[in-house]
Order: C-alpha cells, then structure tokens, then sequence
C-alpha cells in the first residue's frame, strides 16, 4: 500500500469521524439553542451543520485531483459566508422581536460543545497536513471551539444581568468569526490554485 494511499485512507477516516460529530452537535444544540430561545446557540448549531456538510464535500475531495480540491474548499468557505449572513438576519429578528434566552442551558451545552470540538481539532492536527480540505477542517474546528467560549461567557452574563444582549452579541460574533473563516478558505484556495497554475522555475 503506498504512502499517498495510507494517507488518503487517513483522511478519510478522520472526516467521517469529524463529520459524524459536528452532525450530532448540529442536532443537539440546535434543539438545545430552541429550548433556550438562544441566538448564539443556534448560530452554532447551523455552524455546525455546515461544517458536517463541508466535511462531506472534503471527504469525497480525498485523493482527487487538485482541482477538486480547491473547488471543495472553495464551497467550504461560501457555505460559511452563507451561515454568517444567515445568523445575521436572524439575531436582527431577534433583537426586533424580543429574546429570553436561558443562561443554563447555554453553558452547559457549550461545554459539552468545546470538549466535542477540542476532539475534533486534535484529530485534525495529528494528519499534519498542509491539504487545503484538512486546513479547512481545521479553520472550522478552531471557529467552533472559539465560539464555544464566547456562549459560555454568554450565557454566564445572561444569568448575571438577566438581560438578553449578550446572547444576541455572542451571536453576531459567531457569525463574524465565521464570515472570516470562509474568506481564510477561500485565500488558501486561491493561493493553492495559484500556485499550481505558476509555470515551473526555470
């Protein structure tokens, strides 16, 4: 079995794992983020659920040529221009409409959700690869943890001032964190695509 072939096969693996677990958040905070009535819950959980369907896109990109692959990473970072626009709209409505998000909820979910994704982004980082699907992977599991952290400061605050801007806030910055990790994807997969179009030295 050759080396390229050990690590496809690794790639692989680790996708379907990553995905699985990002669609068992997806389902779990969402339902969470309804129970809630919580902006910054369902901001991720549709994050989440974008990431599985981008790990999707990854996996069948594996061992294809390197066009599939900057064509897969470049869906991967539309999809979260996509989310962010979406939450966006959807905190607007919340703000406009009225919100009682329960602080609890919110924080007991997000640490479930940090150590969930923390496996996520260690499983990632032992392929060491410079792949732009796996550096995409990546991107996703480091917004994922991030965003974790600020719905669990949320949540707390929620409880403290009994008051509904925090949640809402935490939530436009998961969109925000988003939106940039999509316009990261997208640089790498230009560059990668650039790179590969350059004629050779010489």
């Amino acid at each position: 079995m050759s080396g390229a072939h050990e690590t496809n096969q690794l790639q692989r693996r680790t996708l379907l794992v990553v995905l699985a677990l990002n669609a068992l958040l997806f389902v779990s905070l969402g339902v969470g983020g309804l129970a809630a009535d919580s902006s910054a819950l369902l901001a991720n959980a549709v994050d989440n659920g974008s990431d599985a369907a981008v790990y999707l896109i990854s996996f069948i990109a594996v061992g294809r040529a390197l066009i599939w692959k900057t064509r897969a990473a470049q869906v991967s970072g539309v999809m979260l221009l996509i989310f962010s626009a979406l939450v966006l709209l959807d905190a607007l409505r919340r703000t406009l409409t009225g919100t009682e998000p329960v602080g609890p909820t919110m924080m007991v979910l997000a640490v479930v959700a940090a150590v969930i994704n923390l496996v996520c982004l260690l499983l990632i980082r032992r392929q060491q690869s410079n792949d732009v699907n796996m550096k995409a992977a990546e991107t996703f599991s480091l917004n994922d943890f991030a965003s974790n952290g600020g719905i669990l400061i949320a949540g707390g605050l929620v409880m403290w001032l009994d008051q509904s801007w925090p949640d809402l806030l935490v939530g436009v910055l998961v969109a925000a964190l988003a939106a940039k990790g999509g316009l990261d994807i997208l640089g790498d997969a230009r560059e990668v695509q650039r790179d590969a179009n350059s004629p050779p030295p010489g």
